[in-house]
């Protein structure tokens, strides 16, 4: 499984891209993939009020997030060029217009604490 973490606005936004063989988390309400690489990543968006206060270099901003959508890629570039979009989007949702830098992070599935 690949992390696949976005850096921008003085915060960060990491998800996972599950890869052949390995099973994507299951959970009421999310759809049957069937691709062999999964992302599954938060998003988010801002809100006047409620939600969670989220930190970022210009001050804070309210947010709320939506239940996770697993996607499903059949090629693993095409999966990882995916993620960062995603990532990017959810930055500009709630108003980050910083370069976004990434890491990633190779982890062994047993390793990941659910």
């Amino acid at each position: 499984m690949l992390l696949i973490r976005g850096l921008a606005g003085g915060t960060g936004l990491t998800g996972t891209l599950y890869e052949p063989g390995e099973t994507p988390p299951s959970y009421r309400g999310a759809p049957d993939v069937g691709a062999p690489y999964v992302w599954v990543c938060d998003e988010f968006y801002a809100v006047e009020t409620g939600g969670q206060t989220l930190e970022l270099d210009d001050g804070a901003v309210q947010v709320a997030f939506e239940q996770p959508a697993p996607r499903g890629y059949d090629d693993r570039e095409r999966a990882i060029q995916a993620a960062k979009a995603h990532v990017r989007e959810q930055f500009a949702r709630i108003g980050v217009t910083d370069e976004v830098t990434f890491e990633t992070e190779e982890v062994a599935p047993e390793a990941v604490e659910h």
